[in-house]
């Protein structure tokens, strides 16, 4: 992946977060927890990339300049942000079932999106045979949405606590 590609799909990613943020109607303080969540999961991501590449589940190609590396990281962060908006929303619909419920999804949808970029673009990512890079990948979903929305509890409360926004207008 270049910068270039990185800076591309962060903008994409940006603009769905902002799409995000007015569909859920979140508050500045879960948009803070969001964000937080995304920059600790960013976190767990470059460590879950490190862990396949060195384990041979995946190859990630990163170049390991301080540039690639924070950018990447940017990058995770910004995809993965919008996620917790929407997380907080089934959390305060459906409580801790609707949350295992978006566990379940994302250990289901995750690896196929993977799968699928991979096919698409062989320079980003290439997995493993076999059925332990599935596993991985699914595990790595479950603790990018499980961390994340943790994380943006600890920063902004529990959903059920949390106000919606008002509409503005008559």
């Amino acid at each position: 992946m270049t910068p270039l590609q990185i800076i591309v799909v962060s903008c994409l990613y940006f603009v769905a977060l902002l799409i995000v943020i007015y569909f859920t109607r979140a508050t500045a303080r879960r948009i803070v927890g969001a964000f937080v969540g995304g920059a600790a999961v960013g976190i767990f991501g470059m460590g879950a990339i490190v862990f396949g590449n060195a384990s041979g589940l995946w190859r990630v190609p990163i170049v390991w300049t301080p540039f690639f590396v924070l950018l990447f990281y940017f990058g995770l962060t910004i995809t993965v942000t919008p996620i917790y908006l929407v997380t907080w929303r089934v959390g305060r619909r459906f409580g801790w079932r609707g949350l295992a419920v978006c566990l379940l999804l994302v250990a289901i949808i995750g690896p196929p999106r993977d799968y699928l970029y991979a096919m698409k673009f062989p320079e980003w990512m290439v997995f493993a045979r076999g059925v332990a890079p599935i596993i991985a990948d699914a595990v790595a979903y479950i603790g990018i949405v499980a961390i994340g929305h943790a994380v943006m509890y600890l920063v902004a409360g529990p959903s059920s606590a949390d106000r919606l926004r008002m509409k503005m207008g008559p």
